[in-house]
């Protein structure tokens, strides 16, 4: 009888870890996505250079500000005092003005008139080192990419069908278990106690 309720007992607390079948609890989860870049960014690279420009949503016909980063290619280290000059393959007509905020770091500003992708040709002059890098991908009118929402998870108890086939097999062999108890006491006697006669002795 006691392993009929231990089995019984064992089955109904394995019903949650089966209704969490497929579930991926390895270490490697990876953690939560940000919700989303705040700026674009395009870079270029020579045997001297390297330049990253970074900038916000941009839309054609309006003031454009966009950071440039330029740094050693062998040292990392940011070019101080360089005179850039940016021209445009799609439009030689546009104009940047350029101006160094701190080291290796400088404001362009100026105005894409439409909605669509340009380049920069970058000319870098920093001391004996010269070099010309063509950024390429500027895409002007594009929005940043906005992250996904999770959808709801289902209820960890009925998420599958082995969840219901246990929570059915536990409640038959309950069942089963209370007739098994049942009958077993019907069939038991019930013990009748015999008294004891009581012998006097007659003392006279």
């Amino acid at each position: 009888m006691k392993q009929l309720l231990m089995l019984l007992l064992g089955l109904l607390l394995s019903v949650p870890a089966w209704a969490h079948g497929g579930e991926d609890h390895g270490d490697g989860a990876q953690a939560a996505t940000p919700a989303g870049a705040t700026s674009f960014s395009v870079a270029a690279l020579s045997e001297q250079f390297e330049v990253l420009l970074r900038y916000e949503p941009l839309q054609g016909g309006q003031p454009a500000d966009l950071r440039l980063f330029l740094s050693d290619y062998a040292t990392n280290a940011p070019i101080k005092g360089a005179k850039l000059t940016l021209t445009n393959p799609e439009d030689a007509a546009l104009k940047w003005v350029v101006t160094e905020q701190e080291p290796g770091v400088y404001l362009v500003e100026g105005q894409f008139p439409a909605n669509k992708a340009y380049s920069f040709a970058l000319n870098v002059v920093a001391g004996e080192k010269a070099d010309l890098l063509l950024l390429d991908g500027i895409k002007v009118g594009a929005k940043l990419p906005v992250a996904a929402t999770p959808a709801p998870a289902a209820p960890a108890l009925f998420s599958s069908w082995k969840a219901i086939l246990a929570l059915l097999g536990a409640f038959a062999l309950g069942v089963a278990l209370t007739a098994l108890l049942l009958r077993r006491r019907r069939q038991s006697p019930v013990p009748v106690s015999t008294p004891t006669p009581v012998v006097y002795e007659n003392q006279a």
